[in-house]
């Protein structure tokens, strides 16, 4: 069973859309490393690594690449893995739980995906411990680079599982 989320306006930010792709699918482009690779960055940034171990402690790390070849490693874990409905991670953690020293961006992810006539319902928080963080994530361009992410999510699903089914 899990938590009620509570939304505090201060520390969270939230995306939610209904996209005409199926739940089964959303959840293989989120929890499948070559999946991820192809659309989790916004153009034309890139993922450049991907390891995913998808168990509560298991690893979430990412490594993020510039249009310029700059890379970004962000080492995280899985919190809750609810197939194929809900995914929680944190970039405060590692694998096995073990806390990160200094997160450059700290916070916690909820990825919830519920089934809806002509597709799913998807829902992306990012919790963060203060409100600069959270402001921090703002500039950083949290509604653009997610929106966009999750366009491209939905571009990759329909060219790689053209027939609704994985």
């Amino acid at each position: 069973m899990s938590v009620p989320y509570v939304l505090n306006p201060e520390l969270d930010l939230v995306l939610e859309r209904v996209v005409d792709v199926p739940q089964e699918q959303i959840w293989a482009a989120w929890t499948i490393a070559e999946h991820l690779k192809a659309w989790f960055c916004p153009r034309p940034w890139s993922l450049a690594a991907c390891e995913i171990n998808l168990i509560a402690g298991g690893a979430f790390n990412t490594t993020m690449r510039s249009p310029e070849g700059e890379e970004f490693p962000c080492d995280g874990c899985y919190l809750e893995v609810i197939p194929p409905h809900r995914l929680v991670f944190t970039s405060v953690l590692k694998e096995g739980f073990r806390p990160v020293p200094q997160s450059e961006l700290p916070f916690t992810a909820i990825i919830e995906l519920e089934s809806v006539p002509g597709g799913t319902k998807y829902t992306a928080r990012a919790m963060h411990a203060t409100a600069e963080g959270c402001q921090q994530h703002v500039a950083m361009g949290f509604h653009e680079g997610w929106n966009a992410a999750l366009d491209q999510l939905v571009e990759y699903a329909k060219a790689t599982w053209p027939a609704s089914t994985i």
